[in-house]
């Protein structure tokens, strides 16, 4: 029988154990609730949903999106309904699924995250938390958490104090060195890290005569980043000895394939579930084929495979 299970939490007391390593990504999946009457989402690995902030948000202004070639440009500005109302409203939904549910979480201070992490602390259907460290760092002038391997460390430090929940750290592909951001929040005490999340870029209405996007830059994702992606995690995956989860471009069971490979223990599945719902399941039943059609009986045989 083929095992497809993977532990994205071996350090943590409480683990992260997924029964298969596809997961759908922060911000393309909403809470999962909107999905269940169109996909068997029991069936995915994991649902990380829509970036949560201490407060509600209400985003940036219109447009906020933007199809490229092989890509879509989003900037949504984090409109969420805010962590209570996560905790009141969509927990109770979570707490009934069999699929492990990981809130992603954001904030402008290093006390926010703490907050919001906190506040996630001990409730049912809350399985884990991921990071998004590419959020402007208001204390410290305006930079970006992740852009900074001391700031990225100090967020992995005040969320791990905060919670025991199992924690991933999602990293930027904007920046110098992202090995060195990787092993600064890893020393921090990151249970996993995901990477990456979206390149920037924007696009301008030629018509118009001005950008595309109301907040005139956004983040590039889809197929076009999956070489960038692919790469950054080869090159962390061989920096930390934490889990790696890779996320960028993924449409088909190859593509995930390749980060595994890569060095990945597991992908999410992004931009692809907006063009269809069932894209992740799709990742896996190709993933699934492709290891019994070589005989492999563990995903654990083809993790790392092309570094060796």
């Amino acid at each position: 029988m083929l095992d497809l299970s993977v532990q994205l939490a071996p350090r943590n007391p409480r683990g992260l154990l997924l029964s298969n390593p596809v997961m759908t990504a922060s911000g393309t999946f909403g809470y999962g609730t909107e999905y269940e009457g169109l996909v068997d989402i029991q069936k995915l690995g994991g649902i990380v949903c829509k970036g949560t902030t201490l407060k509600p948000r209400d985003g940036n202004p219109q447009p906020r999106l933007f199809e490229t070639a092989y890509g879509l440009l989003n900037s949504v500005g984090l409109q969420n309904i805010g962590v209570e109302a996560v905790v009141k409203e969509k927990t109770p939904f979570w707490a009934k699924c069999r699929v492990p549910v990981i809130v992603n979480i954001a904030g402008e201070t290093k006390d926010e995250y703490a907050q919001v992490a906190a506040r996630l602390e001990g409730v049912a259907g809350v399985s884990g938390i991921e990071v998004n460290i590419s959020c402007p760092n208001v204390a410290g002038g305006g930079i970006e958490f992740g852009t900074d391997p001391k700031a990225a460390a100090e967020v992995t430090a005040v969320v791990k104090k905060a919670t025991r929940l199992p924690v991933i750290v999602k990293l930027s592909p904007n920046v110098a060195d992202i090995g060195m951001i990787a092993k600064a929040v890893a020393d921090a005490g990151a249970d996993a890290l995901c990477l990456v999340n979206t390149v920037r870029g924007m696009a301008i209405d030629i018509n118009n005569r001005r950008p595309a996007l109301g907040n005139i830059i956004g983040g590039l994702s889809g197929p076009a980043i999956k070489p960038i992606a692919l790469y950054l995690v080869y090159k962390v995956a061989g920096a930390v000895d934490i889990p790696v989860i890779g996320c960028g471009g993924i449409t088909c069971g190859g593509d995930a394939v390749e980060f595994l490979m890569a060095g990945a223990s597991a992908v999410q599945v992004g931009t692809a579930n907006l063009a269809d719902p069932q894209a992740a399941l799709k990742v896996l039943h190709d993933v699934e084929q492709f290891l019994k059609g070589k005989g492999y009986r563990n995903l654990s045989e083809i993790i790392g495979a092309a570094r060796s």
